[in-house]
């Protein structure tokens, strides 16, 4: 059936404001050619969005002559002000972004899980009020929350788990509670980086890859055909519970040691550094083993290093090879601090490595974002979310 004059309506703005979002301000000449739509309904659109408030004059083309298609319309930036957090174990990290995901606050802060559960969310809540009065936010419309664990599919919320401190399942609720206008939603932290290294890293060109986390821990995301997978219970990509030789033993429903955690964890990176001779920098905030890592890297010529980082590929590719047996990705990406700290160097031994035991061509890649992904990652979920209220067709 054709679309009803108000749904035609509501496609067309939907379709005009996405046009902004991605390529900035434009002009209505611009927005016409864009879109394909007639000048006249160009024109009705710009002023259905003036009026609602989500776009205004930004400026002038003013290249040939002067007038209304010479006017320069751009999203309204502060329309709406979102927040994104990294919660790690050891500590949360907090942005505040306007609708366009410009930065326009942010800070990062270590909790003491001993401290106990109450003073811990205590601070990571005080923490995003502090950064959201430096942003100049008068209150947050969407947050995004990265957290490690799993993700209940049904409700949304952070799952129990004996091995994650309690204080990351009481954050949720209380964020909801102190910023009770604002739509809180929290995704694997691995998601979100898969998302990021899609939008704005290693995995740009493809709609299929698998991201294998390497940080204080590991994890996997899945991109299948653009859509990112979680499975029938959330817990899609927990490779850290894979079983895998090498290890002390298979893991337990509630222990991942002895899976693939085992081997290629933070910690397990550090002790087989040690057995080459390699020892682990001061710590700076990142994994103890992301500074080993990259300090191998840049010592080619060195033995130790170089024999070190062929160890480390042997484990990384029984995971990367264990993927694509299963989803024949095309392409994984290792991302988190270690797989950056390790750069094309990892990812090319890796890749040789997939090569002689799956039967399956595997592209592996470094990430270009590290850490920083999960950060960038729940920003971009955030303002997907924002944009998906606000520019959504109202009653007239």
């Amino acid at each position: 059936m054709p679309a009803s004059p108000s749904t035609a309506r509501a496609i067309n703005d939907r379709l005009a404001l996405d046009h902004l979002q991605r390529e900035g301000p434009l002009t209505a000449g611009q927005l016409k050619q864009l879109t394909g739509l007639s000048r006249p309904s160009v024109a009705d659109l710009v002023d259905r969005l003036t009026e609602a408030g989500l776009i205004a004059v930004v400026g002038e083309a003013g290249e040939q002559r002067r007038g209304p298609n010479a006017r320069l319309y751009g999203i309204v930036a502060d329309r709406a002000h979102l927040a994104a957090l990294d919660v790690r174990t050891e500590g949360v990290a907090v942005v505040v972004a306007d609708l366009l995901g410009r930065v326009l606050a942010e800070a990062a802060l270590p909790i003491d899980a001993a401290s106990g559960t109450g003073p811990a969310v205590e601070q990571a809540v005080a923490l995003v009020e502090r950064v959201v009065k430096e942003a100049g936010a008068d209150r947050l419309h969407t947050v995004g929350i990265g957290a490690p664990g799993l993700i209940d599919p049904v409700t949304g919320e952070l799952r129990d788990s004996v091995s994650l401190p309690e204080w990351h399942r009481r954050l949720v609720a209380a964020l909801q509670e102190r910023l009770p206008e604002a739509r809180v939603s929290v995704e694997n932290e691995t998601n979100l980086a898969a998302l990021a290294e899609q939008r704005d890293g290693a995995a740009h060109d493809r709609d299929t890859f698998v991201l294998l986390w390497l940080g204080h821990g590991t994890g996997a995301a899945v991109v299948l055909d653009g859509v990112l997978r979680r499975g029938a219970s959330g817990g899609t990509g927990e490779i850290g519970f894979l079983p895998v030789p090498g290890t002390s033993g298979p893991p337990s429903a509630t222990d991942c040691a002895g899976g693939f955690h085992s081997l290629a964890g933070s910690a397990a990176i550090v002790k087989l550094a040690g057995e080459y001779g390699l020892t682990a920098p001061e710590p700076d905030g990142e994994p103890p083993a992301a500074g080993v890592v990259r300090a191998a890297v840049q010592r080619p010529d060195d033995d130790g290093a170089g024999r070190f980082l062929d160890t480390l590929a042997d484990r990384i590719a029984l995971g990367v090879a264990s993927v694509a047996a299963v989803l024949d990705p095309g392409c994984v990406v290792l991302g988190g601090e270690v797989g950056q700290a390790g750069g094309p160097e990892l990812a090319a031994r890796v890749e040789e490595r997939i090569r002689r035991i799956s039967p399956l061509p595997t592209e592996v890649r470094a990430g270009a974002l590290g850490g920083a992904a999960v950060l960038r990652g729940a920003l971009l979920t955030a303002g997907s979310r924002a944009q998906d209220d606000l520019f959504a067709p109202r009653e007239r």
